[in-house]
């Protein structure tokens, strides 16, 4: 089937069927489609890091050459063409909430660090966060370093308790 370009060969043991576009041609699988592959496969957890989470959550509109992973499984490298995926190995503690929305944003807001987030991030966020993953969202707090889970707290309350946003003076 390889020969004959029904599959294509991604990484070792990991395979997909090519998808043609009429303009660019054969298109790269997602790194999400890699990773949901690889935990499927492999029996991991992986939780998106970086700027890869930034990213998938509207933080950045940098698209990283270099998605990064963090995994319960071994470290190790994925090429896809010019992008690659990392897998890098982590304590249970950062994949506590692996697999879930909180966990993207714990990590988010890790990589853009404390004196990064402001209003506008929390804006964002805010648009990201349905009603329904509020309370799970409020769960993982737990697993969040302090200032992480002070910011995301608020974001978290139904908005019939939400304080009323605040008027900046003009």
């Amino acid at each position: 089937m390889r020969k004959e370009g029904a599959i294509r060969l991604l990484a070792r043991g990991l395979y997909d069927y090519p998808v043609k576009h009429s303009v660019l041609g054969t298109v790269a699988p997602s790194a999400d489609a890699v990773a949901r592959a690889l935990v499927g496969r492999d029996a991991i957890r992986l939780q998106p890091s970086g700027a890869y989470a930034a990213n998938v959550l509207g933080l950045s509109e940098q698209v990283p050459s270099r998605i990064v992973f963090l995994t319960d499984g071994p470290s190790r490298r994925v090429k896809l063409g010019k992008q690659e995926i990392i897998l890098k190995q982590t304590v249970p503690r950062n994949l506590a909430a692996a697999g879930r929305k909180s966990g993207t944003l714990i990590q988010a807001l890790r990589y853009l660090g404390q004196n990064q987030v402001d209003e506008t991030v929390r804006t964002i966020l805010r648009r990201q966060i349905a009603d329904e993953e509020q309370p799970a969202i409020r769960k993982d707090l737990v697993h969040a370093p302090a200032w992480i889970a002070d910011f995301l707290r608020p974001l978290t309350e139904p908005a019939s308790t939400r304080a009323p946003p605040r008027q900046l003076a003009r």
